[in-house]
């Protein structure tokens, strides 16, 4: 509720994650407190064999929306940051070679530079001023020596280009290479079938697209790969054995798992289910109107793909004499308006498009806006650049 003579809040900041929820999620966490608030796998008791349940649910509610082959290949993390560093950490070893592009976030980005310091080579393949990679650009640099891994974002929470994740998955394998992919701004906000996609490696969080709460996420590992775990611990099985137990996902899901999370993440892919086509529609609408609006705003510089080409629901921009950060004040505190201003901890994506010092304002558009809603937007972002 806004604080009183605030304005109410017009939320644009969905690529950092979604608010409001809706209430199927809200409501699948309160019944896992009450009704399912047992340890899940490490009990006989009605509330234990409830927790497990409402988590099988979950994984195969999540996995048929993401078109997960195999639901026991999805394992829940703490988010898309902890699957990228699992995944990383686990696969690449020292003197391995890994191609990554320029836009990556910092998830990917400082884990690669703590293994660097250990002996993994990273090469970077630089995106163009929309913030695109060009697939024949990353095949040669991959052709150049051998290749462990090629990482890329599905889509970019800096400039909302997209990856051409297919292509990129042909060349990476052509190459005996392994794709692992960012998917944080991808799953919910675009149709993904991870079965199609080609990727070995899909993280993504569950708190933005997918609509669920924070602290939950999910990781795809494709059955061919076996990246060392993260943490070792109790798994509800085999507690006599002193290793991890290798059997999925229970090797990646040590200790007691966010059950009221997983339950409204699992919520929340059921309700993507049945809306999700008309959501995704609806944030393409509404990402063009408002993009068609910035550009008539003197001054005004918006950072992507142009017009007309295929882009994820953000949209972030920097004025020629306006710091981002004063309009971002401006915008909540006048306008009730929450946006991102920054780095959007992607400062390779920055300095890729030529705002590494500047950074940028970013509207992230979601589940829950209007066309109304970016109307006002505009003429608030009108009134302050005007």
């Amino acid at each position: 509720m806004a604080e009183s003579g605030a304005p109410a809040t017009v939320y644009f900041d969905h690529a950092a994650t979604s608010w409001p929820k809706p209430d199927a999620v809200l409501d699948a966490m309160r019944a896992a407190i009450l009704d399912a608030g047992g340890n899940p796998g490490r009990g006989a008791h009605r509330l234990a064999v409830a927790a497990s349940r409402t988590i099988l649910e979950a994984r195969g509610s999540v996995s048929k929306l993401l078109c997960v082959p195999e639901p026991r290949d999805l394992v829940f993390t703490a988010g898309c940051t902890e699957g990228l560093n699992l995944a990383i950490k686990g696969l690449l070893r020292p003197g391995d070679r890994v191609v990554v592009s320029s836009m990556e976030h910092n998830a990917v980005a400082r884990p690669l530079n703590m293994l660097a310091a250990a002996g993994v080579i990273v090469d970077v393949v630089r995106a163009d001023q929309y913030g695109r990679i060009d697939a024949d650009v990353l095949e040669r640099v991959v052709a150049q020596s051998r290749t462990r891994a090629v990482i890329c974002q599905h889509a970019s929470n800096v400039t909302g280009s997209i990856q051409p994740v297919g292509d990129l998955a042909d060349i990476a394998h052509a190459a005996g290479a392994l794709l692992i992919v960012d998917g944080a701004q991808g799953a919910g906000h675009m149709r993904v079938d991870i079965g199609a996609l080609g990727a070995d490696v899909y993280a993504s969080s569950g708190h933005k697209g997918l609509l669920g709460p924070q602290g939950v996420g999910v990781l795809y590992l494709s059955p061919e790969i076996e990246p060392e775990e993260l943490k070792q611990g109790g798994s509800g099985g085999n507690s006599e054995d002193p290793m991890q137990p290798r059997l999925r996902p229970d090797r990646y899901e040590a200790g007691t798992s966010n059950t009221p999370g997983i339950a409204g993440l699992g919520a929340a892919a059921r309700y993507l289910a049945h809306n999700g086509t008309g959501i995704i529609r609806l944030e393409r609408d509404l990402t063009a109107r408002m993009y068609e609006g910035l550009l008539g705003i003197d001054g005004l510089r918006v950072l992507g793909p142009p017009p007309g080409e295929e882009r994820a629901p953000v949209l972030s921009v920097v004025h020629e004499r306006i710091e981002c950060d004063r309009i971002a004040f401006e915008l909540d505190r006048n306008y009730g308006i929450a946006v991102r201003a920054g780095l959007h901890c992607a400062p390779w994506a920055h300095e890729s498009v030529g705002t590494l010092e500047s950074g940028a304002l970013r509207f992230g558009i979601g589940y829950g806006l209007t066309a109304e809603d970016v109307d006002f937007a505009l003429a608030a972002m009108r009134a302050i650049c005007g």
